[in-house]
């Protein structure tokens, strides 16, 4: 019975012969992903700007007995993309799963944001997705094999947390409407586009962000606690999973109850 069930599950869940490349993987959420859509079987292209850390979470990945490359891609920089997932696509096929999680949290206040911090932000944590996602997404359907995007947003998108992320959030907000429209264009494709709302994660991008103290809404807490790393990257295995396949257009916020708080 037992094995009937681990079978019943690696089905449903197990990602077990498909690709999945992960951006921001370095470290924080995305390492958290990677490790986790490698746990399910996947075999996973750890992405970030920061080469060195992205070989250094595929070489943990691979010394656990994983399937793992890493690549540095600049999602900020057009060619840097295409390059990237041109490689990406030469190691091992189109990627079945693409998990756009990269992003800058730099803060703000409005009065105080210039034009070019604002066009950064968007520049890394919009555009960038949307290049990934027209670049593998190009992939995923000369291989008609169908797929998955999920995309990490923010509660910030929906719910001010932080003073000074007005960019921050605006830009997240971009990035729901981006997979509205990539679910809905490429349905047809059998390729699912879904985002995850975390709510307060401490990861080294958020203590290390520029910008005025840390204030807000987010310090008073959440019902069921600080949300870590790997609630979200248990969130996206799911969503990048087969069990998955009839799932899109959504917005599943992880948050600890801290909407109810």
């Amino acid at each position: 019975m037992t094995e009937k069930i681990e079978t019943a599950l690696a089905r449903q869940f197990g990602l077990e012969g498909r690709v999945a490349l992960v951006t921001g993987a370095a470290g924080g959420i995305g390492k958290a992903i990677a490790h986790a859509l490698a746990d399910a079987g996947g075999a996973v292209i750890v992405v970030d700007r920061d080469e060195s850390g992205a070989r250094a979470v595929a070489e943990e990945l691979s010394g656990n007995g994983h399937d793992a490359m890493h690549l540095m891609i600049d999602i900020g920089d057009e060619q840097s993309v295409r390059d990237g997932c041109t490689a990406a696509v030469g190691w091992k096929g189109a990627p079945w799963v693409l998990v756009n999680n990269a992003a800058i949290q730099n803060r703000s206040m409005i009065l105080d944001t210039t034009a070019e911090f604002w066009d950064r932000t968007a520049a890394v944590n919009a555009r960038g997705p949307f290049l990934m996602t027209r670049e593998i997404g190009r992939a995923m359907i000369a291989a008609g094999a169908g797929g998955r995007i999920v995309n990490i947003c923010s509660l910030g998108a929906v719910s001010p947390m932080v003073d000074g992320l007005a960019a921050y959030s605006a830009s997240k907000g971009a990035l729901r409407t981006l997979t509205m429209t990539t679910a809905y264009e490429w349905a047809e494709h059998g390729i699912t586009a879904n985002a995850i709302f975390p709510g307060g994660v401490v990861t080294p991008g958020a203590i290390n962000a520029s910008g005025p103290p840390i204030a807000g809404p987010a310090l008073r807490g959440s019902l069921l606690g600080q949300c870590t790393p790997e609630d979200i990257a248990a969130a996206a295995t799911f969503l990048a999973s087969p069990a998955a396949g009839r799932v899109t257009n959504q917005a599943l916020t992880v948050d600890g109850g801290y909407q109810l708080s």
